[in-house]
């Protein structure tokens, strides 16, 4: 489909710049300052601000036609990217640049992600289309770190992020003449007239549905513990004595498992299967965190990994059901909720663990990590199978059949 390989060539292409340009900028910052914190502090700044753009802005993912949304954010990331290659540019405006680029990025992803279901539909399409993407998400930020690396041994900081700005213009050029220009979903007005307005309307009205914020949490909490393996690869690494090039193994051996377990789920398995394993899965996905507990060698903490990257394989089939339960009208703003959400809980769940780490073994901290997070996501599998409109379809023609039999 025409549509949907431009959609897919501009996430790629943006996707890649973005990941050159994290990278680039860190190393700009640190040879202007020579602060490690504030190189840190880069990467921190590409996830914190997800929260409030997703939050704020929102509304524009059903207020405004889906392409124009799309272009817009490519172009005003591409002007942000461009002010950072001038030499003038202070570093805290190169670090308000980046937050603003991050502020940007959920009402681009969410409005994409919405549009999907136009292009795609809302079925079977549109679930493989979605993890398709994952893939290449996942896939990119391996391609693109290394990527980075070897631009950055030809070319300066400045001159590697020149490439970003390139795929941004791309991007939007691919979203502009390669899909078509579709109404807005909502009318303006619809959330009480003013963009902040529709945005925070549109917030209270997903999160205060039960079954829909259930499967929001869904989304949101196994991330928050999964990463605390990645945010602590480092200091593991040096714990058991592994060697420098340990650290790359222990940062891409989560993706690897993500990527086999997506391509798998969703090639091999029926929609109604992959709807079968959605609650197993994801019930089950922080599991292989607990080897941590015996404090493995190198081998075995990255099959361990590799196994709890395999646990997101549960999200194929939640995409699915996340759609179903949103009403059409919030479906751009429910996306990009609930993209600004995951990002934030991952950035939120990496300063915790390392925060933990302070006072705890590493190991111990990875561990409790998977205790914790198993606890959390059983309570809202439990709350998923309560909401879940064919159980209690089913419970009300049980009922109503018992009902029947008494009157008698």
């Amino acid at each position: 489909m025409a549509e949907f390989r431009a959609v897919f060539a501009a996430h790629l292409l943006s996707l890649l710049g973005v990941v050159v340009s994290e990278l680039a900028l860190t190393v700009l910052v640190y040879d202007l300052t020579g602060s490690p914190l504030l190189s840190a502090l880069t990467f921190a700044l590409g996830l914190l601000p997800y929260i409030v753009g997703g939050t704020l802005l929102a509304g524009v993912a059903d207020r405004y036609p889906a392409r124009r949304v799309l272009v817009v954010c490519d172009l005003l990331c591409a002007v942000c990217v461009a002010v950072m290659l001038v030499p003038a540019t202070p570093v805290a405006g190169l670090l308000a640049l980046r937050c603003l680029v991050a502020a940007i990025a959920p009402a681009f992803t969410g409005t994409r992600m919405a549009a999907l279901t136009d292009i795609l539909g809302e079925g079977d399409l549109y679930v493989l289309g979605r993890s398709l993407l994952r893939i290449v998400s996942q896939s990119a930020m391996l391609i693109g770190f290394g990527a980075g690396g070897l631009l950055l041994t030809v070319l300066s900081p400045r001159g590697a992020i020149t490439v970003t700005v390139a795929t941004f213009l791309c991007s939007a050029a691919l979203l502009r003449f390669g899909t078509r220009d579709r109404p807005a979903r909502a009318t303006r007005g619809d959330g009480g007239g003013t963009l902040l307005a529709e945005s925070l309307s549109g917030a209270r009205l997903i999160l205060g549905d039960r079954r829909v914020r259930a499967l929001m949490l869904l989304f949101w909490v196994p991330p928050t513990f999964v990463v605390a393996p990645e945010a602590l690869a480092a200091p593991y690494a040096d714990a058991i004595g592994a060697p420098p090039a340990a650290l790359g193994l222990l940062l891409c051996a989560m993706a690897v498992g993500h990527i086999g377990a997506e391509l798998f789920v969703g090639s091999a398995l029926s929609p109604r299967n992959r709807s079968r394993i959605v609650l197993p899965v994801a019930a089950a996905g922080l599991l292989p965190l607990l080897v941590y507990a015996v404090r493995p060698g190198l081998p075995l903490a990255l099959a361990a990994l590799a196994l709890a990257g395999a646990g997101a394989a549960y999200v194929i089939g939640l995409d699915q059901w996340f759609v179903d339960a949103v009403p059409r009208e919030l479906r751009g703003r429910a996306m990009t909720l609930l993209t600004a959400g995951l990002m934030t809980v991952q950035g939120l769940g990496m300063a915790l663990a390392g925060l933990a780490a302070e006072f705890f073994p590493v190991h111990q901290v990875v561990a409790g990590s998977g205790i914790v997070g198993t606890v959390c996501t059983l309570l809202l599998v439990a709350e998923a199978r309560r909401t879940d409109p064919r159980r209690r379809s089913c419970t009300e023609g049980r009922d109503g059949a018992d009902r029947h039999v008494t009157s008698r």
